[in-house]
């Protein structure tokens, strides 16, 4: 097991110490240290791509894991090495911010099944030493969360203070209370749930398909054959990306304004503004992640289902559980509706949990939890404040 230092780093504002600067790391873990999955494959070897801000405390009590959502990646507070843009969610994450590089020492991996540098079905297959494809074994939202477990122990981390995600972040946030409770010692799952809707695995399929449909897609082998599924992906993207937004937000952005003002051209270019901003979304997207990746990780969630995993009885994932919790939804967000929140405080009064709820007002729709959301941000930092003090960081 080696960690190797990345290539560059990302110049920050002069306030950052050095040694608080994002660091781009790599975990190897090898014959010696399986990843063992729920298929009952035991993936070996594999590796996790990760970066670190700020700076481990002598006690080792200041770490913040941050899961990302399904089309996230470990670059949550530097500007993407391939977008050249801002970290992802940079807006809470960073110097000064409610989770305070200055304060905490911050960890975000790419999940297994990604593709930004952890094992996925883009990475070498050592048996015939061409990419996984579809060889690559599907994988959980619970083998994710065991990979960063195994990521911890690495770095000598015994227990979290805190571990933040949204969306497919958020279902990682509650496994790992419900499977690791004891080395959690704060919550922040956002815009999530404990198990899809059939609604929202329907829209995956249609993602899947999409990608599968794309003659250039070749059953998973379009690495080893030269080609790549973008139009495919692209559509997966647009679709997706629907789901993300509210209909307030999307008639508020666009409405039925024409790229041409009055204009239409009487084709099937894209006329409407929401039409190009799709398109946008869709063609920027490939550029950044693997059609195969795609498949994976979609399928994560549609798996995920926490209830199932502890008896049918979502209150016995975390029964006698001492994690602290706040809950976070959004009142537009249609893809986790809040319903799907309040099952999940239900579930925590019922397991005896420590746990606040706060359901925020905003037609932004899912998406609210990666964008400039005031009530977001200073509910975040409170929540965080107060278990630092109970813990005994440093203010």
């Amino acid at each position: 097991m080696t960690t190797t230092p990345a290539k560059a780093e990302t110049k920050l504002p002069v306030l950052v110490r050095e040694a608080d600067r994002p660091r781009s790391q790599l975990a190897v873990f090898g014959p010696d240290k399986p990843l063992r999955l729920d298929s009952g494959v035991a993936l070996s070897p594999f590796q996790v791509a990760y970066q670190t801000y700020g700076t481990l405390n002598p006690a080792k009590s200041n770490a913040v894991l941050i899961c990302h959502a399904l089309t996230g990646d470990q670059h949550v507070g530097n500007v993407h090495p391939v977008t050249g843009k801002g970290g992802w969610w940079d807006i809470m994450v960073g110097p000064g911010r409610p989770i305070d590089t200055n304060r905490y020492f911050v960890i975000c991996s790419n999940v297994v099944g990604g593709c930004m540098g952890t094992s996925g079905p883009s990475s070498t297959n050592p048996a015939t030493g061409e990419p996984y494809g579809l060889d690559f074994p599907v994988i959980t939202i619970k083998d994710m969360v065991r990979a960063q477990t195994m990521l911890l122990d690495h770095l000598g981390i015994d227990m979290l203070f805190a571990v933040a995600g949204g969306s497919m972040g958020g279902m990682q946030v509650i496994e790992w209370c419900a499977s690791y409770s004891d080395r959690v010692f704060s919550a922040l799952p956002i815009a999530t749930a404990t198990r899809h809707s059939a609604q929202n695995i329907a829209f995956h399929e249609v993602g899947r398909q999409a990608v599968m449909a794309d003659p250039e897609w070749r059953n998973g082998r379009y690495f080893v054959e030269g080609t790549s599924p973008r139009r495919g992906l692209s559509v997966a993207r647009m679709g997706a990306h629907i789901t993300y937004l509210s209909d307030t937000a999307l008639h508020r952005k666009f409405g039925r304004r024409f790229q041409d003002r009055d204009n239409p051209t009487f084709s099937f270019d894209a006329d409407f503004e929401v039409e190009s901003y799709l398109r946008h979304q869709g063609s920027t997207f490939v550029e950044r992640f693997d059609a195969n990746s795609y498949l994976y990780l979609t399928r994560a969630m549609d798996y995920f289902d926490l209830a199932a995993d502890h008896g049918g009885v979502l209150a016995n994932a975390f029964r006698g559980t001492r994690t602290r919790f706040c809950v976070i939804s959004f009142t537009s967000d249609w893809l986790f509706p809040t319903s799907d929140s309040r099952a999940i405080v239900h579930a925590l009064n019922a397991g005896g949990a420590r746990v606040s709820f706060a359901e925020i007002e905003t037609d932004k729709g899912h998406d609210a939890f990666l964008l400039d959301e005031p009530e977001l941000i200073g509910i975040v930092r409170g929540f965080l404040d107060s278990a630092g003090r109970a813990r005994g960081l440093p203010t």
